[in-house]
């Protein structure tokens, strides 16, 4: 539910809940003055501090998490690329004829790769992209398969043959790293600890009165820290994306465009 829910909108709820959590903290100190004249929020130091600390812990915790989680797609898609310019390039070691038919379903796969990453979170998208690449990937595998069986190709498949099953294998694997994303029962812990936090702090305010330095710190500084979090975890969306990483296998159609410059002179 979470990573389909847009993050600003995710963390502006976050930061009214945090407002009106330090806003519920001080009401209910005064409440509790009221009833007890005597009574201050000396003991809850030790909480505030302990609450505020695993706070902390688990922000830290959830953004290594999720800057992990990017750093391994980003570094999928550069493989991916290598893999498929690999690939492509050994097959240059077929005669003209068969590297011509290499080529015509290279350009489809490359062509359906890029498509799967501009689908963004469109599920119904990716899955036909996918579709197509493994058309596409199921085709270079059978001709190359075939082709290592006929005499005096040994050469030529044993540097075919690792080659397109490394761009296979990386389809699967680049597509288990899009569907990991932080666990939304950390998100959801972490949430509430914002809002116990603030509410702690509001609680534990000696004055009574607003304090609007911590409260826009504590609530500006948290929800920066949870929409990086997100944003990192939604690769294909937001500020933080691995488009920069994706122009690899997108630079790859140039190789069939010089093709046709050469074939139209």
């Amino acid at each position: 539910m979470l990573y389909n829910t847009s993050a600003p909108l995710i963390v502006i709820i976050l930061f009214v809940g945090i407002i009106l959590s330090y806003l519920f903290g001080l009401r209910t100190m005064s409440g509790r003055k009221k009833k007890d004249p005597s009574y201050t929020s000396d003991g809850m130091g030790p909480l505030e501090g302990a609450l505020l600390g695993l706070l902390s812990l688990l922000l830290a915790f959830t953004f290594n998490q999720s800057a992990s989680h990017y750093d391994t797609r980003r570094d999928l898609v550069v493989q991916e690329s290598n893999d498929i310019g690999t690939a492509l390039l050994r097959s240059a070691l077929y005669p003209d004829s068969i590297q011509l038919a290499f080529k015509n379903d290279f350009k489809n796969y490359i062509a359906s790769r890029i498509v799967y990453y501009d689908a963004g979170a469109d599920e119904g998208k990716i899955l036909s992209a996918l579709k197509e690449a493994n058309g596409a990937s199921t085709r270079i595998w059978q001709r190359a398969a075939v082709l290592s069986q006929q005499p005096g190709e040994p050469t030529r498949s044993m540097q075919m043959i690792p080659a397109v099953n490394g761009m296979i294998d990386a389809v699967s694997t680049r597509e288990e790293a899009r569907r990991k994303h932080v666990p939304e029962s950390i998100l959801w812990l972490l949430f509430a600890l914002c809002l116990a936090g603030s509410f702690i702090v509001g609680y534990s305010s000696k004055s009574g009165k607003i304090d609007y330095i911590i409260l826009c710190t504590y609530s500006l500084m948290t929800i920066m820290t949870i929409y990086v979090i997100l944003d990192l975890d939604r690769p294909r969306r937001g500020i933080i994306t691995t488009t920069a990483a994706h122009d690899n296998i997108s630079s790859l159609m140039d190789y069939f465009q010089d093709d046709n410059a050469q074939s139209g002179k």
